[in-house]
């Protein structure tokens, strides 16, 4: 059984997605496209330790935001049509992917961007999450069953089997 391998900069706790964050939905197998719920204007937001304002996009999808950068809200009014107000952002589908060449501070660190196409939904599958167990416990269904209609994490692979078992 291959041990899964944590990214050393996933200890820095970000309350943003970040590569580490990207990384590991990689290794377990989830898609990269995302639902943006609403990108909103912050105003002394800490990120990384410092304060800074900062367009961020929240997601339909339980996942952390994103701090969209100059470059990622360039992307984000190309896939909106053209439009240069964040409101109109709301109910983009994106990709996300992780840059390697992304520069910080004059030092290539890589980071993470918004696919300037829109995805293609065609093989997207939901993710299954604690909402979904109670219905999946009374259809009886296992992790198999659910892999064919769902993306899930290995934490909630877990969990719906401890789900399982105590109820």
């Amino acid at each position: 059984m291959e041990t899964k391998k944590t990214h050393y900069r996933k200890v820095f706790k970000s309350d943003y997605l970040g590569t580490p964050d990207l990384e590991e939905f990689i290794e377990e197998g989830v898609d990269l496209i995302f639902t943006v719920k609403e990108v909103r204007q912050e105003i002394g937001v800490r990120v990384a330790g410092k304060k800074i304002d900062a367009n961020i996009a929240y997601f339909n999808e339980p996942i952390k935001p994103l701090v969209l950068n100059a470059t990622n809200s360039k992307t984000m009014k190309l896939l909106s049509g053209g439009s240069s107000f964040v409101e109109d952002w709301k109910g983009i589908r994106i990709q996300l992917y992780i840059d390697p060449s992304v520069k910080m501070k004059g030092e290539v660190v890589g980071g993470v961007r918004v696919m300037p196409k829109s995805p293609s939904i065609v093989n997207k599958k939901p993710l299954f999450t604690q909402e979904n167990f109670e219905k999946a416990k009374a259809a009886n269904a296992t992790i198999d069953l659910i892999k064919q209609r769902y993306s899930i994490t290995d934490e909630n692979i877990i969990k719906y089997r401890e789900y399982v078992e105590s109820n």
